[in-house]
């Protein structure tokens, strides 16, 4: 008789590993972001963002009829370059 044991914590977990490497390749592969992407990828408030660094003029943005858009990986680039002229010494 063969009896197969499975360790369901080991399943669980490299499923959601993959599920996020998935999710993370997914994000990657989008060419661009909108205003709610953009609050979502930061975790800011649209003021907050206006507030900071929406005025920058290195900021990449395209105003498309009524809708703001970013390239997303422009984008990326420009807020970790952003946030570490932010650090305070």
């Amino acid at each position: 008789m063969l009896e197969v044991k499975l360790d369901q914590n080991y399943i669980e977990e490299t499923f959601k590993r993959e599920l996020r490497k998935r999710l993370d390749q997914i994000q990657s592969e989008t060419l661009f972001w909108d205003m709610k992407d953009l609050q979502k990828n930061t975790r800011m408030s649209v003021n907050t963002i206006k507030d900071t660094f929406f005025y920058d003029p290195r900021f990449p943005k395209y105003k498309v009829g009524q809708k703001w858009y970013f390239p997303a990986e422009e984008t990326k680039k420009f807020l970790l370059s952003w946030i570490k002229e932010q650090e305070v010494n």
